[in-house]
């Protein structure tokens, strides 16, 4: 069941569409710092409420962000693998058409990338109808890597707080998809050692650390990190007990949980994943000393890459922003909290800020 408070949700919409049989869900949760912003995940089971939930988790992180956006989300109920995903999309972007871009921009999400961005966009004849569009749209596409990119800053500016050198901290990454891939490029960059990598396969682990430019390439040519002669293979779920300086969870939720929490050997863990551990589970690491950057602090990199395209700003823009704010977001949460209960500190943050717009807006 949905939950409503004094922050949301403001609409609902439901949409079905008799010739695809396409039915979509479109929830605007505040709009007091912005029109609605968040994607359109593509899913045969999506709900309401699950949409609902999305929302209000992008009302917090635009605010965090420091972005003018507010919180949505969108879903479209169809198994992708069976239907015309592109008919899908056209028939609810033409659902939708009263309400984008005035009061909603959507972006990517699961099973929903550039490609279908683009398709939404020109259903409605106008590239202000969406973010993450292809470059050659004018847009800055999340494959450019703005939220691995985002992950990366937000590991340096914990390194730094816990006063371990960046050239000498050793990584673990959860995930070489999108995300997985850049947070390692920018931090083997920085002269941090990668020891571990994971995927859905396995893992490869290296204690005197990995080469990231053969992982990448054994990664797009054989399909999976353990294919990469560079290491050990060990089993993915190992990944989580390595002693590491820090660990990137950065492919599925709810990968430390109480069943694993007891073999954390990390000093500092960075969710570059949405909800990769159970809040409860977070204030149990904390406890034992393990500094925690949430997920809505950390990966925020791609809804600050959206408002960037949204505002038709460049590339070099897009990530000079994302360093910016990550940096400053991540230090503000991690100085304010004093390192424990970090993810109550960030969305007591966010949410003052949402409170303030509403307050000059009337609406409390």
């Amino acid at each position: 069941m949905v939950v409503f408070d004094e922050f949301g949700p403001e609409r609902i919409i439901q949409t079905y569409d008799v010739k695809t049989r396409t039915e979509g869900i479109l929830v605007i949760d505040n709009t007091a710092r912005g029109l609605g912003k968040g994607g359109i995940r593509i899913e045969p089971d999506v709900t309401i409420d699950e949409v609902a939930r999305l929302a209000r988790a992008m009302t917090w992180k635009n605010a965090l962000a420091d972005i003018p956006f507010g919180g949505a989300k969108a879903g479209i109920r169809i198994d992708p693998k069976k239907v015309d995903k592109a008919a899908a999309v056209r028939a609810f972007a033409r659902a939708l058409k009263e309400l984008v871009p005035s009061s909603y921009v959507p972006g990517p999400d699961m099973n929903c990338g550039e490609a279908e961005m683009a398709i939404f966009a020109k259903e409605l004849g106008t590239p202000k109808a969406a973010t993450g569009k292809p470059l050659y749209m004018g847009g800055l596409p999340h494959e450019l890597g703005s939220t691995g990119f985002g992950v990366g800053h937000a590991t340096i500016t914990a390194l730094d707080y816990k006063k371990i050198p960046s050239g000498s901290a050793t990584i673990a990454i959860e995930g070489f998809g999108n995300v997985g891939t850049f947070a390692a490029m920018f931090l083997t960059d920085r002269g941090a050692k990668l020891i571990a990598v994971s995927d859905s396969k396995g893992m490869i682990y290296n204690e005197k650390g990995l080469d990231f430019d053969e992982l990448k390439m054994v990664k797009e040519t054989k399909g999976s990190v353990i294919d990469c002669k560079c290491g050990k293979v060990l089993p993915k779920e190992e990944l989580f007990g390595l002693k590491c300086d820090v660990l990137i969870p950065g492919a599925r939720p709810d990968v430390i949980t109480d069943a694993n929490k007891h073999i954390v050997k990390a000093r500092i863990i960075v969710e570059a994943a949405n909800i990769p551990i159970p809040e409860k589970v977070e204030l149990e690491l904390e406890k034992k000393g393990i500094l925690i950057v949430p997920d809505f602090v950390a990966n925020a990199g791609g809804v600050i890459s959206s408002y960037i395209e949204f505002t038709g700003g460049t590339k070099e823009q897009m990530f000079k922003t994302v360093e910016e704010k990550i940096t400053k977001n991540t230090r503000l949460v991690l100085e304010k909290s004093n390192g424990r209960d970090t993810r109550a500190v960030a969305l007591g943050i966010a949410k003052e800020r949402v409170l303030d717009a509403m307050r000059k807006k009337g609406m409390v």
